[in-house]
């Protein structure tokens, strides 16, 4: 890219004019649009999830049909609230870094870092690590695979997912967008074939809605509303790349609205599917309730043809990871408190590669150790904290900022961002409550960030977000 190019920043043009020998700096370029957003939003989201999770909540409701939907659709309407509430920040500050740039502006540095800290060691390789081995263990159900050669596999795709990101950010979001159509459309079909073919729920005497709402049914729906939030968690992902979005005050809400609409969709006709062909019993009792329900109305071969359907559903959920939450590490190399290769921007690529490279090799650790089952059962509830603040952000933002130009509002503030805020809360408060030990020791996980932070700091100079000068996108500047 010419180096003369003028770029804009804040509605003022900035001059890229610098003395020959000042250091070339280079930033991402905004290359996705309104379908590419859409589809991370539905690709990050959709991985195994939806293939397993719905036998837990019929289980959890006692296979109350009505009921059972009802929780899907209360915990997408209030993932659309967060999606809403994200749409505001990420169109009136479209950074690269998303949550961790609106932790960093509306609380601090401090718990911005704890947050990208965790994204990087624990949450971010550890969902890496956790696709790549479901993805060997789906391959085992094609072809028989030894368990040296299983790791192989995990590791094979983590390198295939890393180096597509790092080629191209355009390139990336074309294989997204391919895969999440293929996912999507095999969900769908799926769905309707089931509901079209199954007997589930001809012979009758299956519970739709109860008589009365106990406090004991209550209960137990707030606890499976809380599971199916762990099902759709992920859209907050897509603020990551934010300051890559091509017009984002308009693309950005827009694509999470409509990609976290189309995600309560799917499901809820997903769960359809499921309960038309083997009926709640059977449902409920069906680990693997995708290839159950195919099966059953279709026959065995035809059962083992879902496995392919997840193989594509969680290579996409990679790709999409590894096109997200990078550039949180970005962000934070830039403000100074990460590793300060992680900044840098590939020459010909485009990409935040260093990034992307440095996450992918901690996840193929993770893969290979087997360590991330653990890491991931003590600290990825507490990603639901960050989760919060971030959507409490609005708050400070129209507080602090009450005349700001704010291209998208969240309809309905403040109750929209309210209730999201209260639904994570009350993950995290379920998670404190049924595993002490486990919430404790997260916590304890997180906050062994600290002395990084304060080392990371004390050679910074300028606070995180402080930097002289302003961000520029999309072009080179030089630094001097």
């Amino acid at each position: 890219m010419a180096q003369s190019d003028p770029a804009l920043y804040d509605g003022r043009r900035v001059s890229n004019a610098a003395p020959p020998s000042a250091r070339v700096v280079r930033t991402l370029e905004r290359t996705l649009r309104l379908r590419d957003m859409t589809l991370i939003v539905i690709g990050v989201v959709i991985g195994s999830g939806i293939f397993i999770v719905p036998a837990t909540v019929l289980r959890q409701t006692d296979g109350a049909i009505g009921i059972a939907l009802l929780v899907w659709l209360i915990a997408g309407v209030l993932s659309l609230l967060g999606a809403l509430t994200y749409g505001e920040l990420g169109a009136m500050n479209p950074e690269a870094g998303g949550i961790y740039v609106y932790l960093r502006q509306a609380f601090g540095p401090f718990p911005a870092f704890l947050f990208g800290w965790t994204l990087f060691f624990v949450i971010g390789s550890g969902a890496m690590a956790t696709l790549s081995v479901a993805f060997s263990a789906y391959v085992r159900e094609i072809v028989a695979l030894t368990p040296l050669a299983a790791k192989a596999v995990s590791i094979a795709m983590i390198v295939a997912v890393m180096a597509i990101n790092v080629v191209g950010t355009r390139s990336s979001a074309q294989v997204q967008n391919w895969t999440t159509a293929a996912k999507v459309i095999a969900l769908v079909v799926m769905s309707v074939l089931l509901i079209s073919g199954g007997e589930g729920i001809a012979g009758g005497g299956h519970v739709v809605w109860p008589e009365t709402f106990t406090p004991s049914l209550l209960s137990a729906m707030g606890v499976a509303v809380i599971a199916v939030l762990w099902a759709y968690e992920g859209w907050q992902w897509a603020t990551f790349s934010a300051g890559e979005t091509v017009d984002p005050q308009r693309t950005f809400p827009v694509g999470m609205a409509i990609g976290t609409t189309a995600l309560v969709l799917l499901y809820c006709l997903a769960n359809v599917g499921y309960i038309a062909a083997l009926g709640p019993a059977d449902a409920m009792a069906s680990p693997g309730i995708a290839a159950a329900a195919v099966g059953a109305v279709y026959g065995p071969t035809a059962g083992k043809l879902i496995a392919i359907a997840i193989l594509v559903s969680i290579f996409s959920a990679a790709n999409a990871t590894l096109l997200t939450a990078p550039r949180v590490f970005y962000a934070m190399a830039r403000d100074g408190v990460f590793f300060r290769a992680l900044a840098e921007v590939h020459p010909t690529y485009g990409t935040p590669a260093f990034a992307i490279v440095a996450g992918s090799l901690w996840a193929m650790v993770l893969a290979v150790t087997g360590t991330f089952e653990q890491l991931l059962t003590y600290v990825v509830f507490t990603g639901w904290i960050f989760y919060a603040l971030g959507a409490a952000s609005v708050f400070v933002y129209r507080r602090r900022m009450p005349n700001a130009h704010r291209p998208f509002r969240v309809p309905g503030y403040p109750l929209t961002p309210l209730l999201f805020v209260v639904a994570a809360a009350a993950i995290v408060v379920n998670a404190l409550f049924t595993q002490p030990r486990q919430a404790l020791i997260g916590i304890a996980v997180v906050l062994l960030g600290a002395p990084a932070y304060l080392v990371w700091r004390s050679r910074s100079g300028p606070g995180p977000g402080q930097a002289a000068e302003p961000p520029t996108v999309g072009v080179e500047t030089r630094r001097p």
